[in-house]
């Protein structure tokens, strides 16, 4: 029987193929802590879950293709809290952010062509890379210097006849990177010298510690036409099972392409939208005391991953992710290791796996992604875990 080259070369998510030995381990009793995927223990707010229980309708239909007006409104209100000028028809509403992942990567590149994108880099980038046969065309990044972006003329030398876009995701996912204004400036400069496309990920962008502000590529009025913003409630709202991201762009040939995109695929789904809908019109209020949560999260997380001889990373500045080098070789070996030999009071953590975060054959080897999304006693009884789990594999393993 034949499998497609696609279905052969789509690279199995190093997040979730992990959950086997992880099923294993709890079945023999052990609780896990998952570090290893960003899924929030921040409880959804209220309204979204009334949402789903108010819903009455007799039937559930279908609706546009685009999403409901209202929603995209909504989404467009909500950026003009940014000082972002956005109308309801600059919003394509999408199931969740992944699709418009794949949205965009098919909208700016035919098979072949090439997306420039710094690595590490969200793993299921990969994926839809895949989906779309296009290549990723990576700008290696460094640890040691918390993933800052390299000077333009780095970034310009990956530049070929086949590039069509440089994305951007910021605040970071896996690295907590916020890029600051200089480093985003150098990169629009560059989108508009070759006449690229800029794809932006910036599902975090509440998620912002130290005092620091996010700023969207969205602001840029010289590059609007070539700007594609990629976005969702998963992190925002805590709602990640909801699945409702969106599009947003202000050149009406790409809507219209992403619009016969979306067409095919029939609508986003109508209970989830409503829910959506309640969580923006919850206002910005909403977001202060969760992002001051998870900076309490991050300090707690780093503080300890910096108490552990042979840890390497920088403090994040955003989301809720940081990659760090631990003392080991080889990093899914000791993932793994950890759900199937190691147990601290019946006990053990699971993080993700450096080298799916990479493109570049050979990198993240001795890397992990790290989320803390759980509180902070979780956080405090994990790392206490992850240290003794390390000194014990070192023992072993060298």
């Amino acid at each position: 029987m034949f499998i497609s080259r696609r279905a052969r070369d789509i690279q199995a998510s190093p997040i979730r193929k992990l959950k086997p030995y992880a099923d294993e381990a709890k079945k023999r009793g052990i609780h896990i802590f998952h570090l290893n995927i960003g899924d929030p223990d921040i409880a959804t707010p209220k309204a979204v879950i009334e949402a789903f229980h108010q819903y009455e309708g007799p039937i559930l239909g279908y609706g546009p293709s685009q999403g409901f007006e209202e929603l995209r409104q909504a989404i467009a209100d909500y950026f003009a809290d940014y000082n972002i000028k956005l109308t309801a028809d600059n919003v394509l509403i999408t199931i969740g952010g992944s699709e418009a992942i794949h949205f965009s990567f098919s909208v700016v590149a035919d098979p072949g062509d090439e997306i420039i994108i710094p690595e590490p880099f969200y793993t299921n980038y990969n994926g839809y890379a895949t989906f779309a046969e296009v290549k990723i065309v990576p700008l290696p990044l460094k640890v040691e210097d918390g993933f800052r972006l390299p000077p333009a003329d780095r970034l310009e030398s990956l530049i070929t006849p086949r590039t069509r876009a440089i994305l951007l995701c910021s605040p970071n996912n896996p690295t907590g990177t916020v890029y600051t204004e200089e480093e985003l400036r150098q990169v629009v400069e560059v989108v508009k010298k070759h006449n690229l496309f800029l794809i932006g990920d910036e599902v975090y962008k509440e998620f912002i510690y130290d005092g620091l502000k996010h700023k969207s590529i969205l602001e840029y009025p010289e590059i609007e036409d070539r700007v594609i913003v990629v976005d969702s409630i998963s992190k925002r709202f805590s709602s990640c099972g909801a699945r409702v991201g969106a599009i947003i762009t202000r050149n009406e040939e790409v809507y219209q392409a992403v619009l016969k995109f979306a067409q095919a695929r029939l609508c986003p789904p109508s209970v989830e939208q409503y829910a959506a809908l309640a969580a923006y019109r919850m206002g910005m209020g909403y977001f202060e005391p969760i992002r001051l949560e998870y900076q309490r999260r991050r300090d707690v997380l780093f503080g300890g991953l910096t108490s552990i001889p042979g840890v390497v990373l920088q403090k994040p500045q955003g989301a809720f992710y940081m990659i760090c080098r631990l003392p080991v070789k080889d990093s899914e070996h000791f993932v793994q290791w950890m759900l199937t030999d190691f147990s601290l009071n019946k006990k053990t953590v699971m993080v993700a796996p450096g080298p799916g975060f990479y493109a570049t054959p050979g990198r993240g080897l001795n890397e992990v992604r790290i989320a803390y999304v759980l509180k902070e006693e979780d956080l405090r009884e994990a790392i206490e875990i992850l240290r003794q789990g390390l000194e014990k594999y070192q023992k072993l393993f060298g």
